[in-house]
């Protein structure tokens, strides 16, 4: 039997009773903290109002029975095989996902404002692309500093001129959302392949299937038509006639992401292809089918583009397909997302994006950026060499948490070691202060602790305008003061419920 089928959320004659406070109950072990946002309780330690029947909840359904409920979510991820590979010094493993069952609770007017944030920064972002691989206006009115852009790594020249079907260069945008004592910001963007939705839906259908009573008190707005959004998306930026084919591109069964790759195709019904399956012919695009060749006209890419053409980019790649840049430049295939979409996501232009914001949209920024130090600069270098043992120091093209140093829980020697490499090559490198991230109610070692999470919502963009998901991979730190809440580096995560109006 369900929890949540087992024990009543609520009843006549409590209606005023406040039950799930921290501190006591099944709260006990719940250690409130001034200096961080709680997502469950406000500072006294009454529930939120939109917390208030999760908090009854959990307050009221036995530990062993909530055991239980962590035992199905974490058996049906193995079940389905959801898995991601860490890469250690001596050896590459891959591990389930970690899961947590109790949800995160956002309310529609919370979500609407994150919806209009991202939605504002991915059109913008849509429109430096194009300017920087064409006009360059951006560039020369200072906006952003111009040997930034065309000195960075993720930049191709290759994609000067380049007609993009649409102007849509990020078709999928993934962006970091924090939550601290002062509101919500961005932590990152994600333009180039951004992954992590196959996890958001299996949160979802895992923690669904668990809590399916609760689920449904709290009209939850769903999420599972992903696929088909982002389908339809594909779609749209094709200008062949008849229904255009779409596959997805991976560079197969070994990367981390692989099990998101294979999920999406099947959920789309689109064609899963490695680069070997791929042949251009007069500048056309085909797969290799038992069957004989057939049309591709959209790719949604899952490969960097260094590998995506060993032509056109890297030559020793065996993981793209022969010509496919040529026939993208041609107009007959669409690649989502464009080459080149990773210098909108380079996290010292990021520095810049507010003012992008404002200069192509002529709007204030709808959500903030963090505060963060370019260390390229000499005063940002300085800054950092001087407060390593307080500042989170990054690799500009870094991702998954690796080749990061989180000053408070570094020994000396990594700080000593670290200011070598920030000496060396400063421009390879921000930092910025220790967030103070918010923390949600999670049940680890058995009982309800909070934890540090942030949230990636997924927005796609195509040739009728923007879709932004009801939801977002929720990751979680799930190890007790730890800041990181990359599954490579010991995270998980948890289902993100937006509630309706």
């Amino acid at each position: 039997m369900n929890a949540s089928d087992a024990t009543s959320t609520g009843g006549a004659g409590n209606s005023r009773e406040v039950v799930g406070t921290a501190g006591s109950g099944a709260f006990s072990q719940y250690d409130l903290d001034p200096r961080f946002f709680d997502e469950m309780f406000r500072a006294d330690g009454v529930p939120r109002t939109v917390c208030r029947r999760l908090g009854k909840f959990l307050d009221r359904v036995p530990a062993e029975e909530l055991a239980r409920v962590q035992d199905s979510v974490h058996r049906r991820f193995i079940h389905e095989g959801i898995t991601f590979t860490v890469l250690g010094k001596q050896e590459v493993s891959e591990h389930i996902i970690p899961i947590d069952c109790i949800p995160r609770i956002l309310t529609s007017d919370e979500w609407q404002h994150i919806e209009d944030g991202i939605g504002q920064r991915l059109r913008a972002v849509n429109l430096f692309l194009k300017d920087i691989y064409n006009e360059g206006r951006s560039l020369r009115d200072g906006v952003v500093p111009a040997d930034l852009v065309l000195g960075c790594p993720q930049y191709r020249v290759e994609m000067r001129g380049v007609k993009v079907p649409h102007d849509v260069y990020v078709a999928v945008g993934g962006t970091d959302i924090v939550r601290t004592n002062a509101g919500f910001a961005v932590l990152e963007d994600n333009m180039r392949v951004p992954s992590g939705v196959s996890y958001m839906l299996a949160c979802r259908e895992a923690t669904k299937r668990a809590l399916p009573t609760l689920y449904r008190e709290h009209r939850v707005r769903e999420v599972s038509t992903y696929p088909e959004r982002l389908y339809s998306t594909l779609v749209s930026l094709s200008s062949r006639a008849g229904t255009p084919r779409v596959a997805v591109l991976t560079p197969g069964r070994y990367n981390s992401a692989y099990y998101e790759h294979a999920f999406l195709a099947g959920q789309m019904g689109a064609d899963l292809v490695e680069g070997r399956d791929l042949v251009v012919h007069n500048a056309n695009l085909y797969a290799r089918t038992s069957s004989g060749l057939r049309r591709i006209d959209v790719i949604y890419r899952r490969i960097d583009d260094d590998f995506t053409d060993p032509v056109t980019f890297r030559g020793d790649s065996a993981l793209g397909a022969a010509g496919l840049f040529h026939a993208y430049r041609a107009g007959n295939v669409v690649l989502a997302n464009a080459p080149g979409t990773g210098v909108a996501d380079d996290k010292a232009v990021y520095v810049f994006i507010p003012d992008i914001i404002r200069y192509f949209l002529g709007e204030e920024p709808i959500l903030a950026n963090v505060e963060t130090h370019l260390c390229r600069s000499r005063d940002g270098l300085a800054h950092t060499l001087d407060n390593l043992q307080d500042l989170v120091v990054k690799e500009v093209g870094g991702s998954g948490g690796y080749g990061m140093l989180v000053g408070p829980q570094s020994t000396a020697r990594e700080r000593e070691e670290y200011a070598d490499r920030l000496r060396a090559d400063p421009a390879n490198f921000i930092a910025q202060p220790v967030l103070d991230l918010s923390r949600a109610s999670c049940f680890v070692e058995g009982s309800l602790q909070p934890r540090h999470v942030d949230v990636r919502p997924f927005t796609l963009h195509g040739r009728d305008g923007q879709n932004v998901v009801p939801g977002g991979l929720c990751r979680v730190a799930l190890q007790r003061g730890n800041l990181v809440v990359n599954s490579s580096q010991g995270g998980g995560c948890k289902d993100l419920w937006v509630l309706r109006d």
